[in-house]
């Protein structure tokens, strides 16, 4: 049976929290994310927005406010939320994207403007064809999503504001701005240049060249910035 807590310590190295303060975590429920690269929804809102100072208060806050998730309300303090995640808290009118760091941390930061002209952005990681001849495209936040166009595993796609509708494809291509997602230089963002099999180069903000497995590799809009 799963533990609703997690020690601090066992933690991924990804999430940036005080492991000394407290012995334990409030643990997520399994979900779209890998556990690297997501935690709990009370978590965010606690510790990350600030707009609690208990889980019990998050908790509250999910029953009697609606808080969304990528468009989608979340009532359980428990649910998973992850890199590139939108956190809307529709009574204030507040938006907040979970991205990774300079540091390799996931960090929270608030969106700037309205949601409808923000750019949610996902990392393809396979399609399928299903009954119909259609294709699925499916995403790293866990969404299945149609769509006819050219699009293959590594390249990005711009989602509408509720994250149902793919509006734009970023391939990964020579010249794509990319965001590596790990290994040594995590968080680190740059240009791609080529891939060769396996491997990748890209060239950093810093004009450093780095190689790394182009599966580490998430592209994101130009000019994006961590």
């Amino acid at each position: 049976m799963t533990k609703d807590h997690l020690k601090r310590i066992a933690t991924p190295r990804t999430w940036k929290i005080d492991r000394k303060a407290n012995k334990f975590v409030v643990r997520p429920h399994a979900g779209a994310h890998s556990f690297e690269f997501g935690f709990a929804l009370g978590l965010a809102l606690r510790d990350k927005i600030g707009v609690c100072s208990t889980l019990r208060e998050a908790q509250k806050l999910l029953n009697n406010t609606v808080v969304n998730v990528n468009g989608k309300r979340r009532r359980d303090r428990r649910d998973m939320v992850g890199l590139f995640d939108v956190i809307s808290i529709v009574a204030s009118n507040e938006n907040f994207e979970i991205v990774l760091a300079k540091n390799g941390k996931l960090s929270v930061r608030k969106v700037a403007g309205e949601l409808s002209t923000h750019q949610s952005v996902a990392r393809v990681v396979g399609k399928s064809v299903i009954k119909g001849g259609k294709i699925q495209v499916h995403l790293h936040n866990g969404r299945n999503i149609l769509y006819a166009k050219a699009v293959k595993p590594g390249d990005s796609v711009v989602l509408s504001a509720d994250c149902k509708n793919i509006l734009e494809v970023m391939p990964l291509k020579e010249g794509a701005r990319v965001l590596l997602m790990r290994g040594k230089h995590t968080g680190s963002v740059g240009t791609f240049e080529s891939a060769q099999g396996d491997l990748a180069r890209y060239v950093t903000d810093e004009k450093k060249t780095i190689e790394t497995a182009t599966q580490y590799l998430f592209v994101v809009p130009k000019g994006w910035n961590n």
